[in-house]
């Protein structure tokens, strides 16, 4: 696991984009595992700063988002299709047929759709590289507290937290979905490679729970310790609770000394 310490969003951004767009340039037919959330805006923003800028073609790329709440249609300005197309579908060259996002539409047959999707995946050679956020109870895509690590795509209820903290994001009066599809840790824990991102104090609980505490079911994101390529990239705040900062930062260090290919 490398842990990565940025200064601000602006950072990460950044050093996230440079991970994504060097993966694609080395296989430009990249199986791209995507998230949303606010820590994805800057990212998108700046892989389509490089699209626009001639530095980076997505047209062979294939993509698979991660969840999507159920019962929200595509076109509602608050699921995750609407969230992928305005911030970087819009803006970039990847083919239609290319993008994978959960259908939040769907009445019944949950699990024939969700093993669906697991097939797609599948289908499609698995998927390259997993791009993470995490939620302040330690989720990982809609994968809540006493989630199975070995998990695959699925309806899942959410947490009171998650409903808490996504109530802010609907209008007045309105019910914020109660329930999401979403891939599964086991799922997750079979990319080839992951990047979680993370900001604030919010987080560092979660954050620091998830690299130094147990593997755990109570927090989803403890699961990647068992991943064998895994780069957490995160500002200060986020890792207030980290008792081995300084080691982290040593092994930044030397990795980028004597493996620099693992930050490009």
């Amino acid at each position: 696991m490398l842990v990565i310490l940025k200064r601000d969003d602006e950072e990460i951004s950044r050093q996230a984009g440079q991970l994504i767009a060097g993966a694609v340039h080395k296989k430009p037919d990249l199986r791209l595992g995507l998230a949303t959330g606010g820590t994805m805006i800057g990212v998108y923003k700046e892989l389509v700063r490089l699209h626009k800028e001639g530095a980076l073609d997505f047209s062979r790329v294939v993509t698979f988002n991660l969840d999507e709440y159920l019962g929200l249609p595509a076109a509602h300005p608050q699921s995750f299709h609407h969230f992928m197309r305005e911030h970087f579908f819009a803006h970039v060259n990847v083919a239609p047929n290319n993008i994978h996002i959960p259908d939040g539409t769907i009445r019944g047959n949950y699990d024939q759709y969700c093993a669906g999707y697991e097939e797609a995946i599948h289908k499609a050679g698995g998927i390259d590289l997993q791009l993470l956020g995490i939620g302040r109870n330690g989720h990982i895509g809609f994968n809540e507290p006493t989630s199975s690590i070995g998990s695959r795509t699925r309806l899942k209820v959410l947490s009171k937290e998650t409903l808490d903290d996504n109530s802010k994001f609907f209008a007045t009066g309105e019910e914020s979905p109660r329930c999401a599809i979403t891939m599964g840790i086991g799922t997750i824990l079979e990319a080839r490679r992951v990047l979680l991102l993370a900001t604030g104090a919010a987080k560092a609980g979660a954050v620091a729970k998830s690299i130094e505490g147990p593997v755990a079911s109570a927090v989803s994101a403890s699961a990647l310790q068992l991943h064998s390529d895994v780069t957490f990239i995160i500002d200060e705040t986020a890792a207030s609770q980290l008792t081995q900062r300084e080691y982290y930062r040593r092994v930044m260090e030397m990795t980028a000394l004597l493996t620099p290919e693992r930050l490009s």
